[in-house]
């Protein structure tokens, strides 16, 4: 027990991004004023310090992220999980609502009848909210490729796309579709990612703005 150290319940989150902060000075990696709180939060989340080199913003995307939560748009994920981990209580303070279709009876009769994910068709049932939507998705890169597909043969586009999908298969072209588009989003390069991730990024988003509303 001679090395654990004693850190109150309200004190753990503050003393984890203080050594964030600290190991990311040691590598000498500084991170853009606006992307910090994602990238460290993103960190925060996975333990992993790969994120401040390959999460990707496209031009102005924090801001843009910033404004459509303020004016409310909804968001929508690829899994349940990513979806209780957004904080819905202060996205619905600003007029939003997550939304997960996935296991949805209507969805998963669908894509079985249609050959295709599920993570596919929540996606096209999606663009149907007549809202801006922010996508969150953490774990399917069909989900990315059904957004990518409804964009090109339609005039619909989604407001901002959080691609963070993991895995292997088909995983990293599904995000380079997004960052060579003109989509507002936050892409993590490589295999890496989860639904851990795309909840931590709309939640940095969603904390700051309450700060700053406080």
């Amino acid at each position: 027990m001679k090395n654990i150290e004693f850190v109150r319940p309200e004190e753990i989150e503050k003393r984890s991004f203080e050594i964030i902060q600290k190991e990311l000075d040691e590598k000498g990696i500084v991170l853009p004023k606006d992307q910090a709180m994602i990238t460290k939060r993103a960190i925060h989340t996975s333990a992993d310090f790969d994120y401040a080199k390959t999460l990707t913003y496209s031009e102005n995307a924090v801001n843009i992220l910033k404004e459509l939560i303020k004016n409310g748009a909804d968001i929508v994920t690829d899994t349940n999980m990513a979806l209780t981990g957004i904080n819905k209580k202060v996205l619905a303070s600003f007029g939003g609502e997550a939304h997960c279709f996935m296991a949805d009876p209507d969805i998963a009769s669908e894509a079985k009848k249609r050959g295709v994910t599920r993570a596919s068709v929540s996606m096209e049932h999606a663009s149907m909210i007549d809202k801006p939507v922010i996508f969150a998705v953490g774990n399917a890169p069909t989900a990315l490729i059904s957004i990518y597909e409804l964009m090109t043969r339609t005039d619909w586009k989604p407001a901002f796309v959080i691609g963070v999908p993991v895995g292997f298969v088909n995983v990293e072209a599904s995000k380079e579709l997004f960052i060579a588009s003109d989509v507002p989003c936050i892409i993590n390069r490589g295999r890496k990612g989860g639904s851990n991730v795309a909840a931590a990024i709309c939640n940095a988003v969603l904390y700051e703005l309450g700060k700053e509303r406080l």
